[in-house]
């Protein structure tokens, strides 16, 4: 609570950088070709790595603004260098460009048709996730700062990241990329923003939470070797099977029974089980594969060193063996406290006090936490779900029937356009 009270009370008495520009009429004027890209680049999806075609119409754009351009980052990322007319430290804005495999079920004029090959099937491609929405958002953003350079202390960079849903098997990719690539250098970045459009968030409103906003993700794979044997038999092996079993039921007393859940939310999640060919074979092996959600990393720890203890041991108690391997994954998405306080009221100014929500932390991840890793940033999330439907209709991200309302995109361009305003003019 005292923290709370104290970035309320910072964000007051930092309100006299929530600046009117004066780029009303340069926003409105954008807002229909921001809704025109943005349903473009959802009826032309691209995979992860693969977003060929979305980066080449990025790149143009960002060149006929006169806006500095570098290509082929991270495969297909692009980035932007806006100088503004006057001196002054320089930040980052980031988008996301990649889609999903996923089929698209809505029935709309620009739905996606597009398919792909992803893991040797043939998938539908769908932007699932709002990508599209982000894209447009900062192309748009792109525009109208461009046109106002004489208002801009210091240097914008548009990042248009790739692969944020993760890179095919074998690849690198996304935001870790982009930061050994050097995004953040060249010249040095001193702070970043992004936004997610949110389908359970109405148009209009914007959410924020400071400090452990969206969950660190990592993935986890259980090999189990056990004793092939007749199903008829099973005294004659030992079930790989039945040990997955209990591995599973025993992780999920790890989230109930020995984490501090009142500290931050915690997940042990498996997504697939595997095993065994034929119903009367006790197969030889099985195998599982999942994730872990946590906002907090001694909590992280805790899990990662109790999930292989304990698959371990039970494996042992059932004559059986297992091995565990966690990757590191994504990094909790951290917002910066003091950069969260000094640009709430910039988010207030553009969407009104009473629409700006402080939430409670999402299980979600999101590789922005890599460039958090390594400078100051802060992520939000932008409404997007009909304001005329009801508290419930609406879909969820990563669904066939995930919607956007185009109506709530102007507000992007609002927000990110003064936010990197308002940083610049307080750094002068």
């Amino acid at each position: 609570m005292k923290k709370i009270l104290a970035l309320a009370l910072c964000s007051a008495s930092l309100s006299m950088y929530a600046q009117d520009h004066g780029l009303e009429k340069d926003i409105a004027a954008v807002e229909s070709k921001v809704i025109e890209w943005r349903r473009d680049m959802h009826q032309h999806p691209e995979l992860s790595n693969r977003e060929f075609k979305t980066a080449e119409k990025i790149a143009a754009h960002l060149k006929s603004l006169g806006i500095e351009v570098q290509t082929g980052v991270a495969h297909t990322g692009v980035v932007g260098l806006l100088k503004g007319d006057h001196p002054g430290k320089v930040v980052a804005l980031r988008a996301d460009i990649d889609a999903l495999p996923v089929t698209e079920r809505n029935d709309l004029p620009f739905k996606s048709e597009v398919t792909s090959e992803y893991l040797g099937e043939e998938v539908g491609v769908m932007h699932a996730c709002g990508h599209d929405t982000h894209i447009a958002i900062m192309m748009g953003t792109a525009e109208v700062l461009a046109k106002n350079k004489d208002k801009i202390h210091g240097t914008i960079k548009f990042i248009f990241q790739p692969a944020e849903e993760g890179a095919p098997p074998g690849e690198e990719g996304g935001a870790a990329l982009m930061v050994k690539e050097g995004v953040l250098e060249n010249p040095k970045v001193d702070a970043i923003y992004g936004l997610h459009i949110g389908s359970y968030l109405p148009v209009g409103h914007i959410a924020y939470k400071p400090g452990g906003a969206l969950a660190a993700a990592q993935r986890f794979v259980v090999k189990i070797k056990g004793k092939q044997s007749h199903g008829s038999q099973p005294w004659g092996g030992i079930d790989p099977i039945f040990v997955a079993s209990k591995i599973v039921d025993g992780y999920q007393s790890i989230i109930s029974r020995e984490l501090e859940l009142t500290k931050e939310a915690a997940v042990i999640t498996v997504g697939k089980i595997s095993g065994g060919v034929r119903n009367n074979i006790i197969p030889e092996s099985a195998e599982l594969i999942g994730t872990i959600r946590t906002l907090d990393y001694d909590m992280q720890k805790q899990v990662n060193d109790r999930m292989i203890e304990m698959a371990e041991t039970i494996a042992k108690a059932y004559r059986a063996e297992a091995t565990v391997e966690i990757a590191k994954g994504v990094p909790i998405t951290y917002n910066d406290t003091d950069l969260t306080a000094a640009s709430l009221p910039s988010l207030q100014e553009v969407a009104g006090a009473e629409n700006v929500h402080l939430i409670k932390a999402i299980t979600g991840a999101e590789d922005f936490s890599f460039y958090q890793e390594k400078i100051p940033g802060f992520f939000y999330i932008l409404g997007g779900k009909d304001p005329n439907a009801g508290p419930d209709e609406h879909f969820p991200h990563h669904t066939p029937d995930f919607k956007i309302d185009d109506s709530g995109l102007q507000l992007g361009v609002k927000a990110m356009t003064e936010i990197a305003l308002d940083y610049l003019d307080r750094s002068k």
